[in-house]
């Protein structure tokens, strides 16, 4: 009996060691969150590819010293304790994990759509447009911003968007004659292998710290440009980023936002903001919000300049990245709240209409007709 009752207990004793250390590694579903964290889905666990670069020999450089970073010196390997452990030093997490992969370029869902580009960040950094400089705002001396900003460290790897032709690399993006004293800065310009609508689709790349290519140079999507900086006229290191479509022209771009390809699962809102009778309202703010979670999204109408709608949206405000779903939308038009509600599709373009006094209303636009014309700006004439 003595020998059955000793079996028994170290079977018992096995027993709760092993139901211990079980209990010790909780699976992803038993985990708690930290406070404010949101647990990825399926989509938002891939790991991206590393982009391939090529082996980049600098073209240009702003700053001083040497652009080239010196390999270590290697240091002789220790023998290994096999008692002591030794936990390696954790990379730096990404900015964006939580993001889904974006989808695949070409992305259109409908025969309008033109998602033909991918972003000119890699996605283990931010690599959306800045709420504050969206396409179409006045920041300083009534010039209207012709592209989206992108904010980012001095030396983050700026990427090419889609392939095509480099016809300039360096200074001189809007005064021509390579002018250090460029507002660009340090830029770059590709003209792409492919158009829209029959018409030359270029994108541009500006207020780099260095550029890695060469006029004429061909380049494939996600090769290396340059580097982030803060040349020309800015307020910080950042990336400036415009889409250009039909000739390369500061007056000849379109909104980026409607161009690069969203996360999966999210989508583009797109709206005009007009008077009650009709008009454009430009500089008009929009606040967008989850009704959810809380969280706030700002935009504002484009200004009155050189900002073009497409004009199959023919729209005048654009919210990018946003997850699909349902939102409230607040307008304050001439002292009284104007409200509505939206919903956002995944992969698509939503819209919406601010009407003044009239409201919201989110009719999907109209098929065009054989006049249609995929180059032409909306005018300041009433909307019946």
């Amino acid at each position: 009996m003595n020998a059955r009752r000793k079996s028994l207990l170290s079977l018992l004793l096995l027993a709760a060691l092993l139901a211990s250390c079980q209990r010790g590694t909780p699976t992803p579903e038993q985990a708690t969150p930290v406070s404010g964290a949101t647990l990825p889905t399926a989509a938002s666990t891939r790991t991206p590819a590393a982009p391939n670069f090529p082996t980049a020999t600098s073209v240009l450089f702003s700053g001083g010293g040497n652009p080239t970073q010196q390999p270590g010196t290697a240091l002789d390997t220790p023998v290994p304790d096999p008692l002591r452990f030794v936990f390696p030093t954790p990379a730096r997490a990404p900015i964006s994990a939580w993001r889904p992969p974006l989808y695949p370029t070409p992305w259109a869902p409908t025969l309008y759509d033109h998602f033909f580009f991918s972003r000119p960040i890699a996605a283990d950094e931010v690599n959306w447009p800045q709420g504050d400089y969206r396409y179409g705002g006045v920041f300083w001396e009534d010039v209207v911003h012709s592209g989206v900003d992108i904010p980012a460290p001095t030396g983050t790897p700026t990427l090419a968007a889609g392939p095509g032709k480099v016809i300039l690399a360096g200074y001189g993006a809007m005064l021509g004659n390579n002018d250090p004293q460029d507002p660009y800065g340090l830029a770059v310009v590709i003209r792409h292998d492919f158009g829209y609508q029959g018409q030359a689709l270029f994108t541009l790349y500006g207020h780099l710290s260095q550029v890695d290519v060469a006029k004429g140079q061909h380049v494939e999507t996600g090769d290396l440009l340059g580097l982030v900086g803060e040349t020309g006229r800015v307020t910080g290191p950042h990336l400036h980023f415009e889409v250009r479509l039909g000739e390369n022209q500061y007056g000849a771009t379109r909104n980026p936002e409607l161009w690069i390809s969203p996360p999966i699962g999210w989508g583009v809102l797109a709206g005009r903001i007009l008077t009650t009778d009709g008009y454009i309202v430009n500089s008009q703010n929009l606040v967008v919000i989850n009704p959810t979670t809380g969280q706030r999204w700002y935009s504002r109408s484009y200004g009155l300049g050189y900002a073009n709608s497409d004009p199959y949206y023919r729209e005048n405000i654009t919210i990018g990245d946003l997850p699909a779903g349902v939102y409230d939308l607040y307008v304050l038009y001439n002292g009284e709240d104007i409200e509505g509600q939206v919903e956002v599709f995944a992969g698509m373009v939503s819209t919406f209409t601010m009407r003044g006094y009239r409201g919201f209303s989110y009719e999907t636009p109209a098929a065009p007709g054989a006049d249609f014309d995929p180059f032409a700006t909306p005018t300041l004439t009433p909307t019946p």
